[in-house]
């Protein structure tokens, strides 16, 4: 009888522990990690740029002011696949692997929902994933098929066939689609005993910005802003993104306007937009006004290039008011911690640029802001620096967790509770690009490092293998299936407190001299502790970077 007795006891003490665990696991915030695609900070009122007076984002920067906004957040290659290996990993790229588009990311490796699970949470990702193999890590999953549709998309899901055969296809925009299936998941496939981890990818507003028929007539009429920069470049740049002369410009970089002779955003909008426009003068085989002058011309293809942009945030920014709304209704709003940011920047026509890239602040910036009511303080601003290696740490960190020695990025919970930086934070961040001359962007491959008031960008410019160098390999398919040339190594450096548009590179500049030594120390420590030396695997990048370090 006593045995009986004490083994009912031990049995009501499991029960009980069970449950104080499940109600420990229920008590954690629910998250939901919003991500759009080539959403860059100039184009969210909140950073007040040129585009804030046209309040392009409403929703969001309503969501943004309830809770703590970066203005110094950062990628770390910007390009599509790579940042997003490295907000699943929180490793930069060289330690993940994955470089370029051709990267990708296998299930034993997609660390962030594997540290969610872990932690009791069920997790799930919905739209974009652009890494390839199946996001079997997630207990829920209907993405994509590579950078899928704008409209009628198809989407892969869980299935008894091979992952890439098993799909489900919607009728509208993408963007609404990605919405639909979200509250579907929250509302009636999760498991509603566990909390949640939502990554919500928005393919927009990515080219060829295929906006909802809805919005075509949204800014039809208004004037857009547009930076000086697209007309006159001042001392931007150097010799290895201009060429001896300028000899170069209309190569590298795809532009607005018609400098770049193989790429640029007029051969991307004109061929569809000239054959409804009754003109005399407007000659569809060059796709251009022929009674245009170059500006005039630039002009008119920003202003459209802009307009479709936008008319893509604006779907965007609906959605994000829809989720919204349904959380509310769902009485979920309040315990969850909602993250927004884009997974890179992107080159709105400064410099005459377009696409990202580029280390220049708007292709390097991410837009990036934390809402979470029952423990972060609304209206918290800070210029702490943070880079997309920080987001799983982050997270993890928020969902009660401890951060993985292997990931390379720190948690800045401290920072979105207090607003202040840790003693020791970092002080600077590093950027890489490396793929070169590539899918006729033609962007040189370049690194470099970023503090709050400087940045010092070194373009080495070379993939070409010599004889000298047998077994040195790099991807040809993304590293150069524009042209097979070397460009010019060189050096860029902005002082960002008084040049923010980068319009004087003042590498030159001899006031700037010790400035530049101590960046240059700063860099080559921190390739080191990354990792991301080139001399085992990238020899013949190893010896350009050697050969012009002190040029």
């Amino acid at each position: 009888m006593n045995k009986i007795l004490v083994l009912c006891l031990f049995l009501a003490s499991l029960i009980s522990c069970s449950e104080d665990v499940k109600k420990e696991v229920l008590k954690k915030p629910n998250i939901i990690y919003i991500m759009s695609d080539d959403h860059t900070s100039q184009a969210l009122g909140i950073y007040g740029s040129r585009l804030a007076s046209l309040d392009p984002t409403p929703a969001l920067d309503k969501l943004a002011h309830e809770g703590v906004i970066f203005d110094n957040c950062f990628v770390t290659n910007s390009i599509c696949t790579p940042s997003r290996a490295t907000i699943i990993t929180g490793q930069y790229s060289q330690a993940n692997g994955v470089l370029d588009l051709e990267g990708h990311i296998t299930p034993e490796r997609q660390y962030l929902p594997q540290e969610m699970k872990s932690l009791g949470y069920e997790s799930a990702i919905i739209g974009k994933w652009h890494l390839e193999h199946e996001p079997a890590a997630f207990d829920y999953y209907a993405v994509l098929p590579g950078q899928g549709k704008y409209h009628n998309p198809t989407f892969r899901v869980q299935g008894d066939k091979p992952w890439t055969e098993n799909t489900i296809s919607k009728k509208g925009h993408s963007s609404d689609n990605i919405t639909d299936l979200a509250m579907d998941w929250l509302k009636n496939k999760r498991d509603k005993d566990k909390p949640f981890f939502l990554m919500h990818h928005f393919k927009a507003p990515h080219d060829d910005f295929e906006f909802a028929p809805r919005y075509k007539d949204y800014l039809e009429n208004t004037y857009i802003p547009e930076p000086a920069s697209l007309y006159e470049n001042g001392n931007n740049g150097s010799i290895a993104t201009r060429g001896k002369n300028d000899s170069l410009l209309q190569v590298i970089g795809s532009s607005v306007g018609k400098r770049n002779t193989i790429r640029g955003m007029h051969k991307r909008l004109w061929s569809d937009i000239y054959t409804r426009i009754s003109n005399p003068d407007f000659d569809p085989s060059t796709k251009i006004h022929s009674n245009m002058s170059e500006n005039e011309f630039k002009h008119a293809t920003y202003q459209e290039y802009l307009k479709r942009y936008l008319r893509c945030v604006k779907g965007v920014d609906d959605n994000v008011a829809r989720l919204v709304k349904f959380l509310k209704e769902e009485g979920l709003y309040d315990n969850t911690i909602i993250v927004y940011t884009g997974d890179q920047g992107f080159m709105l026509g400064e410099h005459d640029y377009i696409d990202k890239r580029w280390m220049y602040e708007e292709s390097m910036r991410m837009p990036f802001f934390v809402r979470y009511p029952e423990k972060l303080k609304a209206g918290i601003r800070t210029d702490a620096i943070i880079n997309n290696t920080d987001f799983a740490p982050t997270l993890i960190d928020l969902a009660g967790g401890t951060v993985p020695e292997k990931m390379q990025g720190h948690s800045f919970k401290t920072i979105l509770e207090t607003g202040e930086e840790p003693e020791g934070w970092q002080q600077s961040t590093y950027y890489r690009y490396w793929m070169h001359m590539a899918h006729a962007h033609a962007n040189p491959a370049h690194f470099g490092i970023r503090t709050k008031q400087y940045k010092l960008i070194f373009f080495y410019g070379k993939y070409w293998v010599d004889t000298k160098e047998p077994n040195a390999t790099w991807n040809k398919k993304s590293w150069g299936n524009a042209f097979e040339m070397d460009t010019p190594a060189a050096w860029e450096f902005y002082d960002l407190s008084i040049d923010p548009q980068e319009m004087n590179n003042a590498y030159s500049n001899p006031e700037y001299s010790t400035i530049i030594k101590k960046l240059k120390k700063q860099l080559l420590d921190k390739r080191k502790a990354l990792h991301e030396e080139d001399g085992e695997k990238f020899p013949h990048i190893q010896n350009v970077i050697d050969t012009h370090w002190d040029d």
